[in-house]
């Protein structure tokens, strides 16, 4: 039986199972990227501001996807708790996406603008201050870090070569936008813009 010929030759079982795996992946992945609510942003979603990108890139840096998704999924346990579902176009601006895969701390997709700069300050420097069970260990060192405006201009110009409509004058101006400023600031800046556009609506 052809089967049989196909469980007992390793190499022709591989192949099979690679082509499988590949029809069934481009069948999911395809139709997705030709979608345009995947691949448009969503109404009133733009790329991020020098200060925010920075505070982005240190969210990830410093690992808080591991503990915490941006992602809420269309049930209503989800939508009650943390505000409407995620879309697609909400996260076209992101490299790398922030979906997460864990919960070990809430869902922050819509974190922004629920509580005031000086709690998120006040809880990336020692959580428990204002949440006294929380597992979350300090971030104290960020306030003492200051953004390199260099470093921030290059990544609008990578973003806007990989297709991000910066503009000239947004990259000229992005060594000022972040003159000054720790990386508290920025990463409190970051939160405080997450689900802001979606959850006004």
């Amino acid at each position: 039986m052809k089967h049989e010929k196909i469980e007992k030759s390793i190499n022709l079982m591989m192949v099979l199972i690679v082509v499988a795996i590949s029809i069934g992946g481009l069948i999911e992945i395809i139709p997705l990227m030709m979608s345009s609510d995947a691949t448009e942003p969503y109404e009133g979603i733009a790329p991020y501001p020098p200060l925010q990108l920075a505070g982005r890139d240190i969210y990830v840096r410093e690992g808080c996807y591991v503990c915490h998704s941006q992602q809420i999924r269309p049930f209503r346990s989800e939508t009650e708790r943390y505000g409407p579902y995620s879309v697609a176009g909400e996260f076209v601006y992101d490299r790398p996406f922030q979906f997460g895969s864990k919960r070990t701390g809430p869902d922050l997709a819509r974190v922004g603008k629920r509580y005031s700069d000086d709690w998120h300050r006040i809880h990336l420097m020692n959580p428990r201050d204002v949440v006294p069970e929380s597992n979350m260990p300090g971030y104290p060192w960020l306030a003492n870090a200051t953004l390199d405006g260099d470093v921030i201009t290059n990544k609008l110009r990578t973003l806007r070569f990989l297709g991000d409509p910066y503009s000239d004058e947004q990259i000229a101006t992005a060594a000022d936008a972040v003159a000054g400023k720790s990386e508290l600031d920025a990463l409190v800046a970051y939160l405080q813009n997450l689900g802001t556009v979606r959850s006004a609506r």
